[in-house]
């Protein structure tokens, strides 16, 4: 070994020992003859003295040194004088008087610098991303990651789960979005599919007889990128046999609520048990599926208030079957018209005609639609939304998609204005009562909502034929402040079942052997009732991190374009490959 203790390891304890050090140079600072370095690896910094008595060679190669040169260093460890240690640094009670000084390797000049937390193009980051997986912040975020993964394993291996892998070459899945394509060398004109998700494979370890799966898994998907998404990510999937709904989320739950301590334990849960809310609930009142809890500013209907109101943009939206509703900003009553045209600039932005605003003043209500709201108008709209002197109405008259649609996103984006969400709180939540099928008015067909092996109720099956659009799923979702954190469901075992969703989709007979022929097959030799989910490892790290994007939870992630820009990927591929594989490249 280079070294016979770390970095971070040394203490009080250890004076008097001759010990040996590697690691890289955080800092060099020359007082007068007398070096300090500050040696650096992945366990913390040790401070380092070059004494001038050393012989020339030694200290020839220090003068030489510069940041994140690879050192090694022997020396004897000595407490440091009275008055002079670092209480910041966990071996600030010790220094390292350096006898010898190896150089194990040298460095360029940095393109940026490891030692200081100062911002840096993301690009550039992401360019010599080795240099920048180096910082304290992203040795921080791995190990976070490390900590989460790690107790997911244990918590559920303890649990009587098996840990499965599934392939990664495999046949493309409905999930909703592109598949990533594999073609073949030895089967021309033929593709595998990079898995979207293990959805098939896992329901397959439940058919024989696994009963408690889970897995780490890596995940695939070509779809447009966001702060929150990657073309490939990790998701802890997991499956169990001989359950209903509730046992999923009931082992789920207690897994995130004894892992909050453990691996983050400054972060508190908002509630516990975790509220259930069933999908209209949260669209009516929070105008999302994935509502932050952490904070009010629910959507007021405010419907029958303005049911007679001589205020046409409210009359005539609820002529045409439309709703009103409302959400009030604490104390923004004085926002500039700046201000408010920003506003109604982002609600035009997400489909709304325009935005009313009205503001609570000690005078009274101000603004331009003030004068079509009576006094008994306004008494009832205070006593519904509980608006105080100082706050700001927005309201929005449409279609009841589209209000919660624009109020839903303006709510978020005050949360984010006014600092109205504590980052240290985690609101988990589940939604429950999802709609089976979504309308695809594009292509005039029935799509599923979550995906086509979902369980739907039961109750519900003799609606297939007269009323698809009133199906509710046996789906739930995982939310945490404003994001899902997870999607599952109880899955369909019956062939009878799965054909009769098939039908609905339009995936013929024909089509459904060729594509699902083995799912069918399975499900007709004692398939066991089942269900599952799949919680996002790279989102939940990125909230209990603090972080903006799931980019700085992963070590080697793409930008956002999807690009490896450290190692300039994608690229073309050689003529040779290409023949192989039977592909010609058209522009």
């Amino acid at each position: 070994m280079y070294k016979t203790h770390t970095c971070g390891e040394l203490r009080g304890t250890h004076a008097g020992q001759t010990v040996t050090l590697a690691g890289w140079v955080h800092r060099r600072r020359d007082h007068g003859g007398v070096v300090f370095i500050d040696l650096r690896d992945r366990f913390g910094l040790t401070q380092v003295v070059i004494n001038p008595n050393l012989p020339k060679e030694t200290l020839d190669l220090v003068s030489n040194v510069r940041s994140e040169w690879v050192l090694q260093i022997t020396g004897k460890v000595q407490k440091r004088p009275e008055g002079m240690q670092n209480p910041k640094m966990p071996t600030g009670e010790v220094e390292l008087i350096a006898s010898d000084v190896v150089t194990l390797n040298t460095a360029k000049a940095l393109p940026f610098m490891i030692s200081s937390d100062e911002e840096v193009d993301e690009n550039m980051r992401l360019k010599y991303r080795y240099l920048d997986l180096r910082r304290e912040r992203m040795r921080r975020n791995l190990e976070l990651r490390h900590a989460v993964v790690l107790f997911m394993r244990t918590y559920l291996s303890e649990r009587g789960f098996l840990e499965v892998e599934t392939p990664s070459l495999f046949k493309t899945t409905p999930e909703g979005a592109r598949d990533y394509l594999v073609p073949s060398r030895v089967y021309p004109g033929q593709f595998y599919a990079l898995p979207q998700s293990p959805q098939q494979l896992k329901q397959l370890l439940m058919v024989g007889g696994i009963e408690r799966y889970f897995q780490i898994a890596r995940c695939f998907r070509d779809e447009d990128q966001r702060g929150d998404r990657q073309p490939e990510f990790t998701q802890l999937d997991l499956e169990m046999s001989f359950v209903h709904r509730d046992d999923v989320l009931e082992m789920v739950e207690n897994l995130f609520t004894a892992m909050l301590p453990t691996v983050t334990p400054h972060k508190k849960l908002l509630s516990s048990p975790w509220p259930r809310f069933t999908y209209d609930e949260v669209i009516t009142r929070f105008g999302s599926d994935k509502p932050d809890l952490r904070f009010g500013m629910e959507l007021n209907d405010v419907s029958g208030i303005f049911a007679k109101s001589e205020f046409v943009v409210f009359r005539s939206a609820l002529e045409r079957g439309g709703m009103v509703k409302c959400i009030v900003a604490p104390g923004c009553a004085g926002y500039t018209r700046k201000q408010l045209d920003e506003l109604t600039v982002t609600a035009k932005e997400l489909g709304a005609k325009g935005l009313v605003t009205l503001a609570l003043t000690p005078e009274g209500l101000k603004g331009s639609a003030a004068k079509f709201v009576g006094e008994a108008e306004l008494a009832e709209l205070v006593k519904m939304t509980g608006a105080k002197t100082g706050d700001l109405y927005l309201f929005v008259a449409d279609s009841a998609k589209l209000v919660h649609k624009v109020l839903g996103a303006l709510r978020v984006g005050f949360r984010d204005t006014l600092k109205l969400a504590d980052p240290n709180v985690m609101a988990f939540a589940w939604v429950l009562d999802f709609p089976m099928f979504e309308w695809n008015e594009e292509n005039q067909k029935w799509d599923a909502a979550h995906h086509m092996f979902t369980m739907p109720r039961l109750e519900h099956l003799d609606r297939f034929e007269t009323d698809p659009s009133s199906i509710l799923s046996d789906a739930y979702d995982m939310v945490c402040n404003g994001y899902e954190m997870a999607s599952g469901s109880i899955r369909i075992h019956r062939r009878d079942i799965q054909s009769k969703v098939f039908t609905l989709l339009g995936i013929g007979e024909e089509e459904a052997q060729r594509k699902f022929g083995h799912m069918l097959e399975a499900f007709e030799f004692g398939a066991p009732p089942h269900g599952g989910m799949a919680p996002g490892i790279d989102r939940l790290v990125m909230l209990l991190a603090d972080e903006p994007n799931i980019r700085e939870v992963i070590a080697f992630p793409k930008n956002q374009a999807a690009r490896d820009v450290m190692a300039d990927a994608p690229s073309p591929a050689e003529p040779k490959q290409l023949k192989e594989l039977h592909i010609k490249v058209s522009d």
